[in-house]
């Protein structure tokens, strides 16, 4: 099991499973969400992502047709986003407590890449969403 919280710790949430494949997201609105060159995120299943407090403190953006980012609303800190018609969740990983096994093992959506950044490591690298 893994746990985590926002940056207040007022939203706190465990994943009562497994951690999927997790990725950089390097699209626009990752960035402009993360502020920052890209977001870490891991995927899991929907039913075993479970907030343990703080819920009505969550609030909610449609960023897009197909997603819904949630974050804290006192303090900012993104949780995690929802794509319509996927059980599965994308947990920010900054936002977790207890230690990941491994890192993100792709980026994504490397095209929108800002252009003051430059990926320097040996992981796959992925125009779009890849897929499966």
């Amino acid at each position: 099991m893994h746990s985590g919280s926002c940056l207040c710790g007022t939203v706190r949430y465990e994943i009562r499973g497994d951690l999927g494949a997790a990725f950089f997201c390097h699209c626009s609105l990752c960035r402009e969400a993360s502020g920052s060159a890209f977001a870490a995120n891991v995927l899991v299943d929907g039913e075993d992502f479970v907030v343990v407090a703080g819920a009505e403190a969550i609030g909610r953006h449609r960023s897009s047709a197909t997603l819904v980012r949630e974050f804290c609303t006192r303090c900012g800190s993104p949780l995690v986003s929802r794509r319509d018609g996927i059980s599965q969740v994308r947990v920010r990983m900054g936002t977790l407590d207890t230690p990941a096994a491994q890192g993100p093992g792709a980026h994504i959506f490397v095209a929108s890449t800002a252009d003051w950044f430059e990926i320097h490591d040996g992981l796959p690298q992925h125009s779009d969403r890849p897929q499966g």
